[in-house]
């Protein structure tokens, strides 16, 4: 998973794929958020449009990793 800002744009990207993946379908789920998908059905990312209208100034990501074994 990668996390991607631009300041220019206000436009956060979370990457579920490799980064640069490409899309092969995209869904409106609400205004200004879209998400990607792979030719085959699979997450490639979402994007959130003026992210800090959408979230709010206080954003926070956190993600747990399981233990290797």
């Amino acid at each position: 998973m990668k996390v991607e800002y631009d300041t220019t744009r206000d436009l956060l990207y979370v990457w579920f794929a490799v980064a640069g993946s490409k899309a092969a379908r995209t869904e409106a789920i609400t205004p200004g958020v879209h998400v990607d998908f792979d030719r085959d059905g699979r997450l490639v990312g979402i994007e959130v449009l003026d992210a800090r209208a959408t979230l709010g100034d206080d954003v926070k990501i956190e993600f747990a990793l399981a233990a290797a074994s």
